[in-house]
């Protein structure tokens, strides 16, 4: 450990030196929305007659170190507004700083010429990145005319959602626990909700949404798939604003505004709240009993003594609450306090009863000293997760997790490189029990924290970027260290041609309840690695570790087909190494709690993407391979689906473009299944040795075929289309009215199959919907 600790101080120390020892002054700055105060984000900053250049991040921050001594014109473009231009000097060893407004443009042009989304490609390595905002998100026909980052994430290549009822996102062959979810900075255990046409996020508060699906960098640690880092705006800086929402499915409402207005020059502070309620368990009775009758209840035997109203009402209710307050000062520094509590239930009557809630806050920050060529950020949250199913004739389960998280990070600019550095420190409190099939119980009842720090170095060589990374993740629970080094790479072969490439290692140590073979499951717990024996397979020879661990590797290749066509094709592998589930099939109470597995996950991606003024197309195809190895057999995942197809269109029409069409549709192969051999008479011997097997009337139990997900469901395919007309009032009022439809050619998609009653469950059928949204 000494050697490695030794090796990583000479890398940082190198890093640190590259960029300490250029010579020349730096500029840095923000650029601000002038209407609201809003930070611009991708807005591309150039030093006119130079090749410097840069473009702003997620805070509208800029800085670009290195720049020789001297006198230049600054230019700041940004799509739909007015370009600035500003005089500035740079100083040998001095930091320059300028705050730029940018007003929306009076004139909008059908085209652009310079592109900051296409600058950002040629400058960041940005492999199995994706980057949405709250507009893109927004173009898609949403369920209720509401869309949702729970609606979009399954439109992006390499991600796929198991259904409508309880659905869950995999990412690039890996499960939900092993991808990382993060609002602000923190992490988020259960994003969405059961009816999984919508997550806890609220779309109008959405500035980014970072999608990594493989080859992330050393700056995420602590899972062993992908990252999803949603970060939210800031309340309006200029004036009270907000909106108020209703449609079938739920109604929400948001208000922002300043504490301090935005003013040129100076300092400022914010708010903004969101709310949002479900009442689809209301309406449904009225609109969609026969989605419920088809649905959730599939026998009258399974409804019995339920009134006519209960039967055709979907069982499903949520209500999330956002808080946020904001502090900027004069220079950039920024501060921001948040606080949250999601709530979700189902209720099946007579059945089951099953809700979670997760409550939490933190603050986080960026601070931006005025004589260093530093800039220092942060992030201090906590939150607290909480679980109960309560089946008729079941003992209740439940699983608690609260978390708590710091994080320092340090960044220095250069002139074409930078190095970020930092560490983080995350404790984790886990309360679980589990009983399998035969009665046997496992229990976890733990504390742990773990350690990570991380280095990243970027740099531009000519036409290169090379992104070398480290981290280091401590487990002192497990007493175990993870190195982890991690490479990306891009070469600008031309300029509308970029070839690219990242790889490194992962691990985590937090383990679900959830087992990758269940096709149906909304009780999500929560628990720690084990600290006690974990044999390998096959064997009872232990472990090296108790980790999850994983090797990614990924290529790709960006092509500008076209001034406004974009094609990205990926290529990937990842090997889990090593991966723990509980012991389902623990039967003797010496067996041990936990097995480990190892699994494979590999494919191709490609992305092509249109966009002008009037016109937005995507389309994905994903083609793709998830393997697991138990020891005995190796098997496909439930959720390997070797074909998958996305198409998203959207068309803005009308004098004023105030009318909006969109369309998505989605294809996929169908998801493996383990075939039925057989049934037999299940006695459960209540009275032990006086049990009559010859006259006693036991359980249908099921024969399933020794080969575990031999048979594969039908082709699943869906569209869903609205049409929005907004309808102006002023200069800050509109109404926006939508239709939509989801589920339009109402394809039966089967969602599992009941075998003991011998039901087919389909997922939910056509479900028109009509929803307003006023803005003020």
């Amino acid at each position: 450990m000494k050697k490695i600790l030794f090796c990583l101080t000479a890398l940082f120390l190198f890093f640190i030196s590259s960029v300490a020892a250029q010579k020349g002054g730096t500029l840095r700055g923000n650029v601000f929305d002038k209407a609201n105060g809003e930070p611009m984000i991708f807005s591309t900053v150039l030093l006119e007659n130079t090749t410097i250049g840069t473009t702003t991040d997620e805070n509208g921050f800029f800085s670009i170190g290195g720049i020789p001594a001297g006198n230049y014109k600054m230019t700041v473009t940004s799509i739909g507004y007015d370009s600035v231009s500003v005089s500035v000097k740079i100083n040998d060893g001095g930091i320059t700083y300028q705050r730029v407004v940018l007003a929306e443009s009076s004139i909008q042009l059908g085209t652009v010429e310079l592109s900051a989304r296409r600058e950002q490609a040629r400058s960041d390595v940005s492999i199995s990145k994706v980057t949405v905002t709250a507009n893109q998100i927004k173009s898609l026909p949403g369920t209720g005319g509401q869309a949702d980052i729970a609606q979009y994430l399954p439109v992006l290549p390499g991600i796929i959602s198991t259904g409508d009822q309880g659905g869950q996102i995999y990412i690039r062959g890996g499960s939900p626990i092993q991808n990382r979810i993060m609002l602000d900075g923190m992490t988020i255990f259960n994003p969405f909700h059961s009816i999984g046409f919508y997550s806890v996020f609220e779309t109008e508060t959405i500035k980014t949404v970072d999608v990594l699906t493989a080859g992330f960098n050393a700056e995420y640690g602590g899972r062993i798939s992908a990252v999803v880092d949603l970060k939210t705006r800031e309340g309006n800086k200029k004036r009270l604003a907000g909106l108020v929402s209703a449609n079938p499915f739920q109604a929400k409402a948001l208000i922002e505004g300043p504490l301090k207005k935005f003013e040129e020059g100076g300092g400022s502070s914010s708010f903004l709240f969101t709310a949002k309620h479900s009442y689809i368990d209301k309406t449904s009775p009225l609109l969609y009993a026969y989605a419920v009758d088809t649905t959730f209840y599939p026998t009258s035997d399974s409804a019995g003594g339920l009134s006519d109203t209960d039967r055709k009402r979907l069982p499903f209710t949520f209500t999330d609450f956002y808080g946020k307050f904001s502090f900027l000062t004069g220079n950039g520094s920024k501060l921001n306090l948040f606080g949250f509590n999601f709530t979700d239930d189902v209720d099946y009557i007579g059945v089951a009863k099953f809700g979670w809630q997760s409550t939490g806050g933190g603050a986080n920050f960026t601070l931006i000293p005025p004589n260093s060529n530093l800039v220092i950020g942060g992030t201090m949250a906590y939150s607290d997760y909480n679980i109960e199913l309560k089946e008729a004739g079941e003992a209740p389960r439940t699983s608690n997790i609260s978390n708590y998280n710091v994080k320092l990070d340090f960044t220095y600019f250069g002139l074409r490189n930078e190095v970020k550095y930092g560490f983080e420190i995350a404790g984790l409190d886990t309360d679980f029990a589990f009983k399998n099939f035969v009665g046997n119980t496992i229990n976890q009842a733990s504390f742990t924290t773990e350690l990570g720090g991380f280095v990243r170095y970027k740099a531009r060589f000519g036409n290169f970027i090379l992104e070398p990374s480290i981290r280091v993740q401590f487990y002192p629970s497990q007493n175990a260290s993870s190195l982890e080094p991690r490479f990306g790479a891009k070469y600008n072969v031309t300029d509308n041609f970029r070839l690219k490439m990242a790889g490194g290692f992962y691990s985590q140590n937090l383990i679900s309840s959830v087992s990758e073979l269940d096709v149906v499951n909304l009780f999500v717990g929560f628990l720690t690695g084990p600290e006690e024996r974990v044999n390998k397979l096959n064997t009872n020879e232990p472990v090296e570790h108790r980790l999850q661990k994983a090797i990614h590797a990924v290529v790709g290749a960006e092509i500008d087909l076209a001034k406004n066509i974009e094609l990205n094709v990926e290529p990937y592998f990842k090997d889990f190494t090593q991966l723990i589930q509980i012991n389902r099939n623990k039967i003797d109470p010496q067996d041990p709690n936990f097995v480990t597995e190892t699994g494979k996950a590999y494919g191709i991606d490609f992305t092509l993407r249109y966009e002008t003024r009037k016109i937005y197309l995507w389309g994905t195809y994903s083609h793709a391979y998830v393997d697991r190895d138990d020891g005995e057999q190796n098997y496909p995942t439930i959720f390997d689906r070797r074909h998958n197809v996305n198409l998203l269109g959207t068309y803005k029409f009308g004098a004023t473009l105030d009318w909006e069409a969109s369309a998505r549709w989605n294809m996929g192969s169908g998801f493996p299944f383990t075939l039925t051999q057989g049934f037999y008479d299940n006695i459960n011997f209540n009275d032990g040795l006086d049990t009559d097997p010859n006259t006693g009337n036991g359980d249908l139990g099921v024969v399933l075929d020794e080969k575990r997900n031999a048979g594969r469901l039908p082709y699943y395919h869906r569209m869903d289309v609205s049409l929005k007309r907004t309808f102006k009032f002023g200069k800050y009022a509109s109404l926006e009215a939508v239709a939509s439809a989801t589920n339009l050619y109402n394809r039966e998609n089967i969602f599992y199959y009941d075998r003991v009653r011998n039901d087919r469950v389909n997922q939910l059928p056509i479900m028109p919907s009509f929803g307003l949204t006023f803005n003020f």
